[in-house]
């Protein structure tokens, strides 16, 4: 017989406990358990089940029997979505997109859903009123059917019986299952009809995908399990009141996992942006500090200006923030600036900003962050035509980055044609004295 089982859930992290907790001992959450009632069959009733599963339909595939064959894929007509998913969409694959309210989602998908006849788009959040005045707005004729059901085993039912080549489920915390008594968007609702979810698209051989929210602390709403249980985690990102998007692909198991695809934020939808670098540097000045990057994501090189401002702090701990940079490694760098060069940088603040919304992670970016710095505390220009690659160490020295040659070749199609690396030059100090215009009198 099953046993009702109450206990107390993490809402962060997915922590079990028997009792409630202010504070989640697993992830240090405040506030964040919350009581879950489950129905758990005893142990006898599972060891039973479970033989019967062994005889009947555990089927053992030896893998020298296996043919290797490529995964069939759908495009969506998005050439960027494609680009970030590895060439279309996976048969049967389950992708998970997640973004900040507002960043544009449920647009992005309205657009794919409108390239794909005969999609399946679930609406546990909107009404089809809703979904229509999205489409009008987008100016093109859909092909789509609209379900308003947040139970998931209903769900299922109906892409068995209609079939549709794609189902958008938006969003994953409004899906519920009876089976469970906690309410939806819990932890273990959000587990529960994940998984149930995924079960269907590789049965069905149809792909699903799954919008999810994010925290204030910028993770997917619901335990790190879901993450690991979808083939496809993409990352939707960029300034709410800028008009770039970034999606970038974080996990993919049939795909790159660090490819971006840039979209422009237009009155009519998302526009696919072909020559981002050459965006990102429209606007670009060239004043004292400004500097521009060659980073890589993925097979694509991109430029992307990079802009510091020092300024003298008059608190008692002066200010390091980086936007589009880690934070860490901003201090890092201004540690090197200060110990290397012994520069006066002790009672300055300084303020480090990625133009257009983009985040960079690669150390490839160290040489022209400290080129920014060092431009403007010394209020003198970077040389017109120079870009920066380089990782720089604790010693000031500059370590060689991956694709270099891709980089130059990026860098020369805008007209970058002095590209300062660890081939030309091998000490931050010897960037400084190539790469700063002298001292205007």
């Amino acid at each position: 017989m099953a046993k009702v089982h109450t206990s107390y859930v993490c809402q962060q992290c997915g922590f079990i406990s028997a009792q409630n907790l202010g504070r989640c001992p697993e992830c240090g959450a405040w506030g964040s358990l919350v009581e879950t009632i489950e129905q758990k069959s005893s142990a006898i009733s599972r060891q039973s089940s479970a033989g019967k599963k062994v005889l009947k339909d555990v089927q053992l595939v030896n893998l020298r029997d296996v043919e290797r064959t490529d995964y069939a894929r759908i495009s969506t007509n998005i050439r960027e979505f494609d680009r970030v998913l590895g060439g279309g969409v996976v048969l049967g694959s389950v992708m998970l997109i997640a973004g900040d309210p507002g960043i544009g989602k449920s647009t992005l998908l309205s657009q794919l859903a409108i390239n794909i006849p005969k999609t399946l788009y679930v609406a546990g959040e909107e009404s089809a009123h809703q979904i229509k005045l999205r489409i009008d707005r987008l100016k093109k004729d859909a092909d789509l059917a609209i379900l308003n059901e947040v139970d998931v085993d209903v769900i299922i039912e109906v892409i068995r019986q209609v079939k549709p080549p794609l189902v958008i489920i938006d969003s994953i915390q409004t899906m519920e299952t009876q089976d469970l008594e906690s309410a939806a968007g819990a932890v273990g609702q959000v587990k529960e009809t994940a998984h149930r979810l995924q079960r269907a698209a590789k049965s069905l051989h149809i792909p699903i995908f799954i919008v999810g929210h994010v925290t204030k602390e910028g993770t997917v709403a619901g335990p790190r399990t879901l993450e690991h249980m979808v083939d496809v985690v993409l990352n939707l990102e960029g300034d709410p009141s800028s008009g770039f998007r970034i999606l970038r692909g974080i996990k993919n198991r049939f795909g790159p996992t660090d490819e971006i695809g840039v979209f422009e934020m237009e009155d009519y939808g998302l526009k696919e942006v072909t020559n981002p670098s050459k965006l990102f540097l429209d606007q670009k000045v060239n004043a004292p500090g400004s500097a521009v990057v060659v980073t890589v994501n993925g097979a694509r090189a991109l430029l992307v200006e990079i802009q510091a401002l020092v300024s003298k702090s008059f608190l008692p701990i002066p200010r390091r923030t980086g936007s589009g940079i880690d934070n860490n490694r901003l201090q890092l760098l201004v540690a090197v600036i200060s110990k290397r060069l012994s520069l006066p940088l002790f009672d300055q603040d300084i303020f480090v900003n990625v133009t257009g919304g983009m985040k960079l992670t690669e150390p490839a970016v160290d040489l022209g962050v400290c080129m920014a710095i060092i431009s403007s505390l010394k209020d003198r220009s970077i040389v017109s035509q120079a870009a920066f690659v380089g990782e720089v160490g604790l010693l000031g020295e500059l370590r060689n980055v991956r694709q270099l040659d891709k980089r130059l070749s990026e860098a020369k199609k805008l007209g970058f044609t002095q590209l300062i690396s660890s081939e030309s030059v091998k000490s931050l100090g010897e960037a400084v004295n190539k790469g700063l215009t002298a001292k205007e009198k």
